[in-house]
């Protein structure tokens, strides 16, 4: 099984190349490793460019954002499962994919998702993302995976799209719920940590962007008929016991 794993940059030398390391690591194969870069400017090219020959393929050019980035990256992939791993991220160990292959194998499930912790600059765990199994109800109740742990078959994506741009901080939570609630994917959930994410994603770095996620998930409640304000509010303080698993979760 051909795995295609899409990282969308922009002056991420900080960061960009313990995401390369993380995804060039793997024990599965194949793997086809696609960057888009949004023109760089901060290094990040010269870090990429060391990596030459092992990145399957390397888009360097100006676009409107993370989202027009990964739909670039989606549509120029070639593997039977497709995935992201934003360029703060890394794998939570070498046998992720492996692992992520398998159970595509092993239940024939349309897409396959984990869980994620988001960690601080040391490592150490801030909060904790159990997944749990997913149910068509639990939408309704605000739940969504983590979508940097999430595994789809590329033929989804032809069938039912890519994200939608309208959006500039929720088109994951509109895509997942495009996928899940309006046409029903089978999934398969492992009970593991697969990412780990550095903590200062675009959509909490201010009061700003809070705010702007909060109408964007609300109109992705409305748009799919998912419970109104009562969903969103559900979304929101699901969060909470998030923090509270992070003493037990894996390092």
């Amino acid at each position: 099984m051909k795995i295609s794993i899409i990282t969308a940059c922009y002056n991420s030398s900080a960061a960009i190349e313990t995401a390369v390391r993380s995804v060039l690591d793997q024990t599965h194969s194949p793997v086809e490793y696609i960057v888009v870069d949004g023109a760089s400017t901060d290094g990040t090219l010269d870090i990429l460019a060391g990596y030459k020959g092992r990145i399957s393929r390397l888009i360097s050019e100006k676009d409107g954002g993370i989202y027009y980035a990964l739909n670039k990256g989606f549509s120029a992939a070639t593997g039977d499962v497709v995935g992201l791993l934003h360029s703060d991220d890394v794998y939570a160990g070498a046998d992720v994919l492996e692992k992520v292959a398998r159970v595509f194998a092993e239940t024939g499930a349309d897409a396959v998702y984990g869980d994620l912790a988001y960690v601080r600059a040391d490592g150490s765990v801030l909060r904790y993302w159990k997944a749990g199994v997913y149910d068509r109800a639990s939408l309704e109740r605000g739940w969504m995976p983590p979508h940097p742990a999430f595994f789809a078959r590329r033929e989804v994506y032809a069938k039912y799209g890519l994200f939608d741009t309208s959006y500039r901080i929720a088109a994951d939570y509109e895509l997942l719920t495009r996928l899940l609630y309006k046409n029903s994917l089978k999934t398969a959930y492992i009970p593991e940590l697969l990412v780990k994410m550095r903590v200062g994603g675009t959509s909490n770095r201010s009061l700003k962007n809070i705010l702007l996620k909060s109408r964007e998930d609300y109109r992705v409640i409305n748009t799919y008929g998912l419970g109104g304000i009562k969903t969103l509010l559900m979304k929101n303080f699901s969060k909470l016991p998030q923090f509270f698993r992070r003493a037990a979760a894996p390092r």
